[in-house]
């Protein structure tokens, strides 16, 4: 699929959710789980593998890993991207029961947490979508275009720079 399929896919899926103003991805969360009748909780984690996230399907319950030492846009950003491989019917990456036990604790082994969170559980396809989705979320949401404040670091104005000129290139293309 091409990005502007992607796009028009990931467009569709933005029309059908309900943002509150002011947006707050925890709140986007909270509401996705009554939506979906199915807990969806959000645990920070030093991955020291980089700056990502995990989805895991867990018996009773999702669970999204996010980064906690990066910048709360970036982390609302992962949190979106994983949560949007959700709303697009993404399937979770496969976690054994053992791995699934460890990621719940705290003062979890560095090396199991980049087994874990370095597994290609998605196909590049559905990582485009996921952060298509994740970004037209942030944009709609006004968050994704801050203006240049005490609030954002040049670190996060970078990726929100990447994130414009990829979105620019997948309608130009």
């Amino acid at each position: 699929m091409d990005l502007k399929q992607h796009r028009k896919r990931c467009e569709a899926r933005l029309r059908g959710l309900t943002l509150l103003v002011p947006f707050d991805v925890r709140s986007f969360c909270r509401s996705l789980a009554a939506q979906r009748g199915r807990p969806l909780l959000l645990h920070p984690l030093a991955s020291q593998a980089g700056p990502c996230g995990l989805w895991v399907a867990g018996p009773t319950a999702d669970y999204i890993f996010y980064e906690e030492e990066t910048s709360p846009l970036h982390q609302d950003h992962i949190i979106l991207h994983e949560a949007s491989h959700l709303l697009c019917g993404h399937h979770p990456a496969p976690v054994s029961e053992t791995e699934f036990s460890g990621l719940l604790f705290p003062n979890l082994a560095p090396k199991t947490v980049k087994a874990v969170l370095a597994r290609a559980g998605y196909s590049l396809e559905d990582e485009r979508e996921a952060e298509l989705l994740a970004s037209l979320i942030l944009e709609r949401a006004g968050a994704g275009r801050p203006a240049n404040g005490p609030g954002v670091d040049s670190e996060t104005e970078g990726i929100l720079r990447r994130l414009e000129a990829s979105l620019e290139t997948g309608t130009n293309g």
